[in-house]
This record gives structure tokens, C-alpha cells and sequence, in this order.
């Protein structure tokens, strides 16, 4: 089975043109000569953005990734977070064109199926059909341990409430992504809504239904305990480790 695109058609609302055509100008100006294409992903080029409760989730691509200096990157996130309260964050994501083109199941998942590109030619577009496969869910998790472990930490050290709280819907979603990811081969299609991803995984999976339900309660109002909260996780996470070993030695078996 093949994945489609999660976004077959851009349409951000008016809120948000001015928003987006001003972080492009802005990212060219800075970074000129740089950029091959930016796309975008989530609620704002699908339309269904909520002002001031919509974030912004951007990918630029680009030949050497180490041309794009983060700081100068953190400058144009600021000021335009200041000039547009109606988005909650900017995240900026940033790879290479060789790491579309060589990684499919990896970024190139991302550029192809995930997002869609508002600029430049879509190096998505070279990528080959995604075939849904225990060997592509296996790749898709190649860095979920590390990611984990990385949120896992910044939680734990995190003294600032509102940090707290922007880590604990993070790391929520994460979990919920990567126990979907577990059930891909049941649903045939790559879900970007969390309570649809959320539905599947109390369909398809076998985890516990109340640890599903904690997390997308910490997703909609992350007001939790840290400890708490890390301790679900962590019970997730082993349940997911436990499954995706269980896949790759089941794949090994047949191989």
C-alpha cells in the first residue's frame, strides 16, 4: 500500500498569508543563494489553523545545511512572533537535498508525504512512492529513541512553567505519532490530526487505552505533574520500544 500526501492542496487562511509570504521574503533575503525550497506542514496550509492556538511548522531544504546559521534563523522566528501574535510558535526544521533524496522512509517521508512546498521546486516530487512496510516503519523510527531521550531531558530540567508545559504537549505528540506510526499498516494512511491518530492506536494497538488517554488529555492541557506525566511516558515508551523490537525481529525472521 502506498501513503499518500497528507496536503493535496495549500489553503491558508487570510489570517496567516501575510504571516507566511513575510517568514519566506525574510528567510530569502537572509539566506541568499542558500535556499533550494521551504515547505510548510500541520494547520496552517491545510486551512484549519486556530488564531492564537495555531503554531507554524516550517522545513527548509538546502544544499549544505551548515549555511543556514541558527541564530540569524532565531532573529527572523522573534521578530516575526512578535509582528504576529496570531501564531503560538515557529518551529523551523532544516535539511539537506541529498538527505531527501537519499533518505525516503526518513526525510524524504517528510518532504514528500508530510508537508507541502510553498517555495522553490519540491525535491518531494524525486522521492519514490512510499510503500507502506515494516521495514519503512522501522525507518521512521530510526531517531524516535533519541528524540525521546532529548524532550525527556529538557522536561526534567525544565524550571520555567511555561516551558514545562510547551514540553509536556510536545513530548504528547510525539508518543501519539510514533504509536501511530506502529498501526500503519491497519489504517493505510499517514494522520496528521491527533485525535484521528489517537482513535487508531485504541483500535489497532493493544496498549492500554488509559495511558492513550492520558496523553492526549497532556496534549490538550499539559497543567500536569512532570513527574507524574514522565513516569506515563516512560510506560509508553516501553510498550513502543517492546513492539517495534518485536517487528524488526519478526521482519529478520522472514528475511
Amino acid at each position: 500500500m502506498i501513503l499518500e500526501k497528507v496536503i493535496h492542496r495549500i489553503v491558508i487562511q487570510s489570517e496567516y498569508k501575510d504571516f507566511v509570504d513575510k517568514y519566506t521574503d525574510n528567510i530569502l533575503t537572509e539566506f541568499k543563494g542558500k535556499i533550494h525550497s521551504i515547505y510548510m506542514c500541520g494547520s496552517i496550509p491545510k486551512g484549519t489553523a486556530k488564531p492564537f492556538k495555531s503554531d507554524a511548522d516550517f522545513t527548509i531544504v538546502c544544499v549544505n545545511p551548515k549555511d543556514i546559521d541558527y541564530e540569524r534563523l532565531s532573529n527572523i522566528k522573534d521578530r516575526l512572533l512578535e509582528e504576529y501574535p496570531v501564531v503560538t510558535k515557529i518551529d523551523t526544521t532544516i535539511c539537506s537535498i541529498d538527505d531527501v533524496l537519499s533518505k525516503p522512509n526518513d526525510w524524504g517521508f517528510w518532504v514528500k508525504i508530510i508537508s507541502v512546498c510553498i517555495y522553490g521546486h519540491d525535491v518531494g516530487e524525486k522521492v519514490p512512492p512510499i510503500i507502506i512496510s515494516p521495514e519503512f516503519i522501522l525507518d521512521l523510527n530510526t531517531e524516535t529513541k533519541e528524540e525521546v531521550d532529548r524532550i525527556h531531558s529538557l522536561l526534567s530540567n525544565a524550571s520555567d512553567n511555561t516551558m514545562k508545559t510547551r514540553y509536556i504537549k510536545g513530548y504528547s505528540k510525539r508518543l501519539i505519532r510514533a504509536l501511530y506510526s506502529l498501526v500503519l499498516e491497519d489504517t493505510g494512511v499517514w494522520q496528521d490530526d491527533i485525535i484521528k491518530m489517537k482513535n487508531a492506536i485504541l483500535n489497532y494497538c493493544e496498549i492500554d487505552s488509559a495511558l492513550v488517554d492520558y496523553l492526549y488529555a497532556c496534549y490538550l492541557d499539559s497543567n500536569v505533574l512532570v513527574e507524574e506525566f514522565l513516569g506515563i511516558a516512560n510506560e509508553v515508551y516501553s510498550y513502543f520500544e517492546k513492539a517495534l523490537n518485536t517487528m524488526a525481529a519478526s521482519r529478520t525472521s522472514f528475511d
